[in-house]
């Protein structure tokens, strides 16, 4: 893939009504940070003229796009942010900054020895440690590893039952399923069974990019994104999509490739879906048909990632978890849950990302779901820590909902 030698920068489509200014989560904790209307289309007219207009001070920018969904225009608030970073920033990653960013290297580390690094992670004394020497914040809860990877699971237990199926999509798993939530894996290969598809693995497979970005690491980013790109796109020659169960990794693979790394990702673009969002369109056109348990009872409420929220891809959600007979949904709402990836683990961002969260917090108490349904892993995190309250994928929830038997039945006639 060729970086392509241009910015995202649409910033003179900006008006200057400063909306985006009103619906920053950063700057209602944080007065000193920026916000998106100066660190974005007013800074990049300055840095255009001079570096030193850049403003360090951007990496407080959580990339919850939450600026570019209120933005009347159009501008890409965040990609500009983002890309200045790219372009002008000088702060060399530290240690910690790799390790978080790293998810496949220290996945691949963790797993085999998974009891040991979780019961670690967990002590007082290992997070005083990382507290004080790499900065990363004591009361953050690690999430477990997974004592085999899901790929492991899927090339011994599932992979040789897929050549089964007439119809096939390749599945984008993402760094959490594979290193850290294996069952959501196995869960979206039940339903694509019942469902009648098969699942293939795409040939290489690495992390989005989204925490290298984040960390500063943008060429790492690249060359991780060169790899899936290319991946997606055998896929897509021999018919399959590539579903994912992510809405980072999906946003990330579709927009931030082309709009922060500059990588031209316009042909297989189309071909990363998110798999609540194929589910739900099969659905709706006929083509599978779906069998749910008589018994299954449960009040979840739904938050709405912010990344989901830029996709614009939520009401698939909605409308597929309210197919479910006894299923009650209550949407929360729409505030950003404050982690923003590795963003939260830092210990000079850690206050600031609970603050953030915490009107999100209290109106969970308040619904008093049983779960709470979410595609994004990294809120999964936020959640259950800050308010102890079970967060499932809507994947997931479809795998425990469904009668699989019954649906494949229908589904194989």
């Amino acid at each position: 893939m060729q970086k392509r030698n241009i910015s995202p920068n649409n910033f003179e489509q900006c008006v200057k009504c400063a909306i985006c200014t009103d619906f920053c989560p950063v700057l209602k904790v944080l007065p000193s940070y920026p916000g998106p209307k100066h660190g974005g289309p007013d800074g990049e007219r300055l840095r255009l003229k001079n570096a030193l207009f850049f403003d360090s001070n951007l990496k407080y920018c959580l990339n919850c796009k939450r600026c570019e969904v209120a933005c009347p225009s159009g501008v890409r608030i965040a990609d500009i942010i983002h890309s200045a970073r790219d372009r002008y920033g000088e702060d060399r990653p530290s240690l910690r900054d790799w390790m978080l960013a790293n998810t496949d290297t220290m996945g691949t580390l963790a797993s085999p020895f998974a009891p040991v690094v979780n019961g670690a992670l967990g002590l007082g004394v290992t997070k005083s440690v990382l507290d004080g020497v790499m900065k990363i914040d004591h009361r953050r809860t690690f999430p477990k590893y997974a004592g085999r990877k899901f790929t492991t699971w899927f090339r011994r237990e599932a992979e040789a039952a897929q050549a089964g199926y007439k119809k096939q999509v390749s599945y984008f798993h993402g760094c959490y399923v594979n290193y850290n939530y294996p069952q959501l894996g196995k869960d979206f290969v039940r339903v694509m069974n019942a469902l009648g598809y098969g699942v293939r693995l795409l040939d290489k497979e690495k992390c989005c990019g989204v925490a290298m970005m984040s960390g500063g690491m943008f060429d790492a980013a690249r060359r991780n994104a060169a790899v899936n790109l290319a991946s997606v796109g055998a896929a897509a020659s021999e018919g399959r999509l590539t579903l994912t169960t992510s809405s980072t990794c999906t946003l990330t693979m579709r927009e931030e490739y082309p709009g922060v790394l500059g990588i031209d990702n316009e042909a297989v673009r189309d071909d990363i879906v998110l798999a609540v969002r194929f589910i739900f369109e099969a659905v709706e056109r006929g083509e599978v048909q779906l069998a749910f348990k008589e018994g299954f009872r449960a009040r979840a409420a739904y938050h709405v990632p912010c990344h989901m929220e830029k996709l614009g891809w939520s009401l698939f959600t909605r409308a597929l978890m309210e197919r479910i007979p006894g299923m009650e949904l209550v949407p929360l709402e729409s505030i950003c849950c404050g982690i923003a990836g590795t963003y939260g683990f830092k210990k000079e961002n850690y206050e600031r990302s609970q603050r953030i969260g915490q009107p999100l917090f209290d109106n969970i108490a308040q619904v008093r779901p049983d779960f709470v349904v979410c595609e994004c892993e990294t809120c999964k995190w936020q959640i259950e820590m800050s308010t102890g309250v079970e967060v499932r994928n809507p994947i997931s929830v479809l795998a425990e909902a469904l009668d699989l038997e019954a649906t494949a039945a229908l589904n194989h006639q």
